[in-house]
């Protein structure tokens, strides 16, 4: 059997590499950290259980089809149950709106909360339709290796306005300025500013209504879990704790791998679930990449950083739903403050997930599970959250005390911070990134680093850094066309 290198267990990684497992290869597969998961880790303290990364799961059925390929049935590793509603957003004048997938509802609530937009939702919704028909169903796990595979797609791109952003596509059909915010907060998700996002995103809100929002039991460690097992089944081998420090590269041709610790591992081809930037600065010498060249690799616009805070309770707020997203005032000159002044503004739009909502398993009996999260700027800004993060920890804490959750500081049993810096150095992702390069027209399918390198014959990737981008439907996508290609070229 031929054998494949994966670096990286992000959900990329692992299905990338039960891909080519089930296809007769024989993958290893190295990991940094002590665990499976990448930014997916699985954190696990005092009886409660932290998801690291995703906790959004959306589109099932990719992660179904990995147990299925390889003749196993899904139910058998791990259990997902709907999320409804999807989201509740609250805004700063005390009013909210939530959805789910009953569209019946949604309408309603649209009509209540603005009369005047419910026909222009419902025009908003047809169009996401199309976009989400071409740009998923269509294109997501077809690679862009060659210009003319962009050309192909472009009149259908300019027909569905891909030049427009997702906050000019939400306010063609909406008036309501916070109506507005729900239906162009999306690129937030996959590390981008609506206000600069390709309105191709404007397909998550439909793919959302498509397959609906999903949890599994557990947590998104349980699916993180659940494919480990899967992949070792198969015959995979699992290298934790091992870190890679370089690619094997001869003639412009990757042969493998060296770890930290020095040992070289042969391969036929290395799949990359790495930081894609950090993949080309770290692990390969500069005269192998003469395409991305680090004057190439700096001028690319990168996604925000993420601040978290993971923390329990031993309080319960039954009153909070699973996914909440909380707006500021600010919403345009916030977001222009996080991506291009790269400022650490006075206040901050959060998302505050509580998966206790729907698995009590997830603390001790009694007890609440939350993490909150701020998009903050990358480390492009030079903010020293050696200093800054507990200030800032210390505003969105007591924010959410006075707000959502009394009691909040008073009934505090356990935290954890990620900053920036921690995306930077235990994450590995360049300038602390929380999603790779910004997900903005130039940046996008052929425009974005491509899923086989145009520098290193046999070197692939899959992850958010490469096409068609972040998220997990979008990592899983990309492990489709890493698989796709490498059975092209070896099989």
């Amino acid at each position: 059997m031929k054998n494949i290198v994966v670096i990286g267990s992000g959900f990329g990684g692992l299905a990338t590499a039960i891909r080519l497992q089930t296809r007769g290869f024989q993958v290893d597969l190295f990991e940094a950290r002590d665990k499976l998961g990448g930014r997916a880790y699985l954190y696990e303290q005092d009886g409660f259980k932290f998801d690291g990364g995703p906790t959004v799961i959306t589109a099932p059925f990719m992660l179904s089809e990995l147990f299925t390929a390889a003749r196993r049935d899904p139910d058998d590793y791990f259990k997902l149950i709907p999320v409804d509603p999807f989201y509740r957003i609250e805004f700063h004048d005390g009013r909210s709106f939530e959805y789910g997938r009953d569209e019946a509802q949604t309408e309603k609530l649209v009509a209540a909360f603005a009369p005047d937009d419910l026909a222009g939702y419902r025009r908003l919704v047809l169009h996401a339709k199309a976009v989400f028909q071409k740009g998923f169903v269509e294109l997501s796990d077809k690679p862009f290796l060659k210009f003319s595979d962009m050309l192909r797609v472009a009149p259908d791109l300019i027909r569905l306005q891909s030049y427009k952003t997702v906050y000019q596509f939400a306010a063609g059909y909406i008036k309501d300025p916070l109506l507005r915010r729900v239906f162009s907060f999306h690129p937030l998700l996959v590390g981008g500013n609506p206000f600069q996002t390709t309105s191709i995103y404007a397909l998550i809100h439909y793919l959302e209504r498509e397959w609906g929002v999903h949890y599994a039991i557990g947590g998104t460690g349980a699916i993180i879990a659940a494919l480990g097992k899967l992949f070792t089944e198969l015959g995979g081998r699992t290298h934790l704790s091992t870190p890679v420090a370089k690619l094997l590269v001869e003639n412009r041709v990757a042969k493998g791998v060296v770890t930290r610790s020095g040992e070289t591992f042969h391969s036929a081809a290395v799949v990359s679930n790495a930081d894609v930037a950090n993949t080309y600065l770290k692990m390969v010498e500069p005269k192998d990449r003469p395409k991305y060249t680090a004057t190439r690799l700096k001028r690319m616009r990168y996604s925000m950083s993420l601040f978290v805070i993971y923390f329990g309770t031993r309080k319960q707020y039954p009153n909070i739903k699973h996914h909440t997203i909380i707006l500021g005032e600010r919403y345009r000159e916030l977001l222009n403050d996080i991506f291009n002044k790269k400022r650490l503004s006075g206040d901050f739009s959060l998302y505050l997930h509580r998966p206790t909502a729907t698995d009590a398993t997830m603390a001790p009996p009694g007890c609440d599970c939350f993490y909150v999260l701020a998009p903050v700027p990358n480390q492009l800004s030079g903010i020293d959250w050696r200093t800054r993060a507990q200030p800032f920890r210390d505003a969105i804490l007591q924010f959410l005390d006075a707000h959502y959750l009394p009691g909040l500081l008073d009934n505090l049993v356990i935290e954890r911070l990620l900053t920036p810096l921690d995306f930077e150095t235990t994450l590995n992702t360049y300038q602390g990134t929380g999603f790779s390069f910004e997900p903005i027209f130039r940046q996008s399918a052929w425009f974005r680093p491509h899923n086989e390198s145009e520098d290193i014959r046999n070197l692939f990737f899959a992850g958010a850094g490469t096409h068609p981008g972040a998220g997990v439907p979008g990592v899983l996508s990309s492990a489709k066309i890493a698989e796709k290609l490498i059975c092209q070229r070896m099989l």
